[in-house]
């Protein structure tokens, strides 16, 4: 099944992040992780994606909020490019090379692909394959396996252009399949709203299980994502979050939502229709 080829390519891409062949330099500047320089050579960058003509960037130090300094990606046309280079030249007049160090990046349109299945951390990943494995099988089998890729791919693509274009002058590259995701979960909610998902609850000291149906627990996840999407739209600095790409959840999520009727050709079993036989246990 594509649902769990798909897993394996995530899975597959995340052993990559993390035997990432590192750049001594990088790691002098705080970039020293495999995750962390395979975020910036191969993530989505905004103000990439947004000025395809500009797209060249590097690392630089850039002035932070309380006065300190810091390592970020500057881009070609970027205020970040022009404030480090202004911080390396003051910094040559003392003898330290401090200039911005230059990154290889792969094109801005590949990394819109590639970006779809990196993740920052083992957690991000856990969370972001667990929904997929949940809801994905459904929603492939609505359409097959060549439309379920497409719709994949473009709600992934659809929920990068939805973080970047809220604010196309950053430079914090975004990673994850979490848009991408998202568009699976808008696409279960209107194609199997009654559906009833088992549901870990926690009530203060005790858990249990419960089955809620899927647009309910589809429409509180759309409302957590939604609510810290407007604060992020309120503020020009991404990075003044909390480093989750809400807006990417709710592009992603809209995306399944408008465009599933448009994929699924499965013809579901009509109320009362008797159902095929199904394996006996």
């Amino acid at each position: 099944m594509l649902t769990v080829l798909l897993i394996v390519i995530n899975v597959g891409f995340f052993i990559w992040q993390w035997q990432f062949p590192t750049s001594s330099e990088l790691d002098q500047v705080g970039l020293e992780s495999g995750i962390d320089q395979s975020a910036v050579r191969y993530g989505a960058i905004p103000y990439r994606l947004t000025h395809p003509g500009q797209s060249r960037c590097a690392i630089g130090a850039v002035k932070q909020s309380d006065g300190g300094r810091a390592a970020e990606v500057v881009c070609e046309g970027s205020p970040e490019l022009a404030e480090a280079e202004a911080f390396a030249e003051r910094a040559a007049r003392e003898g330290v090379d401090a200039g911005p160090i230059g990154l290889d990046q792969a094109a801005w349109w590949v990394t819109i692909l590639t970006s779809m299945f990196m993740h920052g951390g083992i957690l991000h990943l856990a969370g972001n394959m667990l929904f997929l494995g949940i809801f994905g099988n459904n929603i492939e089998d609505s359409m097959g396996r060549p439309r379920f890729l497409a719709f994949y791919l473009l709600a992934g693509t659809v929920a990068v252009y939805a973080q970047s274009l809220v604010d196309p002058g950053s430079t914090i590259p975004t990673i994850g399949a979490s848009g991408a995701v998202a568009g699976v979960l808008g696409g279960y909610a209107l194609l199997h709203p009654r559906a009833r998902v088992l549901t870990l609850i926690f009530i203060i000291f005790f858990v249990t299980l419960i089955e809620i149906p899927a647009m309910v627990l589809l429409g509180i996840w759309f409302v957590l994502q939604f609510l810290p999407a407007l604060g992020q739209t309120a503020i020009t600095d991404l990075a003044g979050g909390d480093g989750v790409a809400y807006l990417a959840h709710v592009g992603g999520f809209i995306f399944g939502l408008l465009a599933i009727k448009l994929f699924a050709n499965r013809r579901r079993p009509t109320p009362g229709a008797p159902l095929p036989p199904g394996p006996a246990y």
